[in-house]
């Protein structure tokens, strides 16, 4: 028999799973669900899809929800053998849930549920059902995510104060588990990213009173846990590691040890923050936001080349139309989510998916475009927040930074009309937008006299900043004349203040990358995030400043221990290396097919596997000799 699943309307598992994701913020005692529009998933479905049988054959239904199956012109209810054929029938299953998204599991030889299905929500046309390769046996419940689990035993236990501080090996998505030598008796856990965290009992973002029954605190970030008022003698203590089994089928190992170190901590910091979608960090937000997704789709293509998780990360972003809010809020985020089906068109070819969000990309760019000046510049409406980064930037009007993406978006949609076979008039207007905002950005912001992008013509300042002027490169709306003036103007204008978010210095080491700068790229590497690694980092962080006293590097947003130490937007180096430095290049993912353009000069040996399409790459250098293999 093919390969049945639980099929759904499709994006209302994403939405419904993200609301539990994005709900599921807590902070010092303190529920703090995300502030921005939450998206419901529909509670009436049908679905259906006609067969024409040769001969008798019988199915089964099954569904958490409440509802019937109409084989023909008679209803059954769930979990009922029903009988059919030969000859022409259709089959409609409608199904309601209040709890949850409708679902269903339907099982026999010839009528299944696959992805051939309909779903209707009385609203709108029918469209193709959702399914996850996750859920395709009859006894899973497609609301239920079931994580996998591993046991981390302490590798430390100091005595401090009155109490005992445990220190895990690396940080981790646990649950802790106390188990009591000499019987139960109230406790309290202080969990912590940091050392430093897990002794503050005042600031210390989790504490928790075990479970009297199981002994369990809830699933958190934590390294550290300090249990006060008790003694070594009393507890035993474990953390169950709980998460979203992803392979990691990338490897590098270089004759660089540090390189390996901050490929490796990138690594085991990019897992924990790969779940059931890219969220930001494991402590603070736990959220699922626009920009640090798009990071993660170009890290993911390099290290574990997993296009479900992108998939259901795309879809619960950007949730049903019609679109009234930006995503997260923030202007820039939803731009950023245009991006991201090109980045993951492109890493796996797969025309099904964009065929699915094509119409909402459509009606996005709509949205944008209600919020252009006269110009045809995008503004920020009251309530907009314009982010791209924690920075000095001259917000006033019009913002450079975010012209640049809204041009390459335009660009993206020209991009991928064609790649569908969209009618010429469709991706002809991308095109024609895209140009005619090209040539504005260049007339407004850029400064002859400064040599570079200004961020605002409206205030008057010319102030320059690094961000536009980046962007001004990676999505080539600078010539090679200006991109170069730009390199020497800001990038290595000292006077420009640095970037001191691992988000943004992703986007400047690329650009670097692309002006050939790849020896100044990997020693800023070692700088920055050998940085980290020197002040203790097993994660890399939010944020890292090396200006700033180590009695407050924990710090952020005016808040003692508010910087997350875990950050996906900081796992950066792992497409930085494969991308530029072992060259590799997807040119065509369902065949396997890509390039090679290294340089590994800076190393003096290499052993390197990098995922493409179904295959994986072996990159072998010897210092003199490059050797590389298709693994299958």
């Amino acid at each position: 028999m093919s390969t049945a699943y639980w099929i759904w309307y499709p994006g209302d598992f994403e939405l419904y799973h993200a609301m539990k994701q994005n709900f599921s913020r807590i902070e010092r005692g303190c529920g703090w669900p995300a502030f921005w529009k939450s998206e419901g998933f529909r509670n009436r479905v049908v679905f259906r899809k006609e067969y024409g049988l040769e001969k008798e054959t019988a199915f089964c239904v099954y569904s958490k929800a409440v509802g019937y199956v109409l084989a023909g012109d008679r209803k059954y209810p769930f979990g009922e053998r029903i009988v059919c054929g030969p000859g022409q029938i259709r089959i409609s299953v409608h199904a309601a849930c209040i709890e949850t998204f409708p679902s269903v599991y339907i099982k026999g030889n010839v009528i299944y549920s696959d992805k051939t299905w309909q779903a209707e929500d009385y609203g709108a046309a029918p469209v193709m059902a959702g399914y996850s390769n996750h859920f395709t046996r009859e006894e899973q419940n497609p609301s239920v995510w079931i994580y996998r689990e591993k046991i981390y035993l302490p590798v430390s236990a100091e005595v401090c104060g009155d109490g005992i501080l445990y220190g895990f090996e690396t940080e981790l998505t646990a649950v802790l588990e106390i188990t009591y030598k000499k019987g139960y008796r109230p406790l309290r856990v202080y969990c912590g990213e940091s050392r430093e965290e897990a002794l503050d009992r005042e600031h210390c973002y989790y504490s928790w009173e075990p479970e009297p029954d199981t002994g369990r605190c809830p699933r958190c970030a934590v390294r550290y846990a300090y249990i006060p008022d008790c003694g070594e003698e009393e507890v035993e203590i474990k953390a169950v590691h709980q998460y979203v089994d992803i392979p990691v089928r990338a490897r590098f190992v270089s004759s660089d040890k540090l390189i390996n170190r901050i490929w490796s901590v990138a690594e085991h910091t990019f897992s924990l923050c790969s779940g059931i979608f890219f969220i930001d960090g494991i402590k603070r937000d736990k959220w699922i936001w626009g920009g640090d997704a798009y990071q993660s789709f170009f890290v993911n293509q390099y290290l574990m080349a997993d296009a479900d998780i992108n998939r259901r990360t795309l879809l619960a972003l950007r949730g049903n139309d019609p679109m009234t809010t930006h995503i997260n809020t923030i202007l820039d985020y939803t731009l950023y989510w245009i991006l991201s089906i090109k980045i993951h068109h492109e890493a796996y070819n797969d025309l099904e998916f964009l065929e699915q969000v094509f119409p909402k990309m459509c009606s996005l760019m709509e949205f944008c475009e209600s919020q252009l000046d006269g110009h045809g510049f995008i503004v920020g409406r009251k309530g907009d927040w314009i982010f791209i980064d924690w920075a000095d930037l001259d917000k006033e009007g019009a913002l450079c930074a975010e012209q640049m993406l809204f041009a390459e978006c335009y660009k993206t949609m020209a991009v991928l009309g064609r790649c569908l076979g969209k009618e010429t008039a469709v991706y002809t207007a991308y095109e024609k937008k895209y140009e005619l905002l090209k040539n504005n950005i260049n007339a407004f912001y850029w400064n002859s006299e400064k040599g570079a992008y200004i961020d605002s013509f409206s205030s008057g300042k010319n102030h320059v900043t690094r961000h536009g002027n980046i962007f001004a490169i990676l999505f080539q709306i600078a010539d090679k004349e200006k991109q170069e003036q730009i390199v020497e103007n800001v990038l290595h204008n000292d006077a420009v203040p640095q970037i001191t978010t691992p988000y943004f210095k992703f986007f400047e080491m690329d650009a670097l990358c692309k002006m050939g700068y790849l020896e100044e790229v990997l020693i800023r590497i070692r700088q920055y995030w050998g940085g980290m690694l020197e002040r203790g980092a097993v994660t890399f962080w939010e944020e890292y400043d090396p200006d700033v006293p180590e009695a407050e590097q924990y710090d952020m947003y005016g808040d003692k221990f508010g910087k997350s130490l875990c950050h996906a937007w900081s796992a950066s180096p792992i497409y930085l290396l494969a991308r530029y430095f072992v060259g590799l290049e997807i040119t065509d993912p369902v065949k396997g097919g890509y390039e090679l353009h290294p340089h590994l000069e800076y190393f003096d040996s290499l052993d390197c596997i990098l995922p493409v399409g179904d295959k994986n790459i072996h990159v072998v250098w010897d210092g003199k000799e490059l050797t590389e293999y298709t693994l299958c």
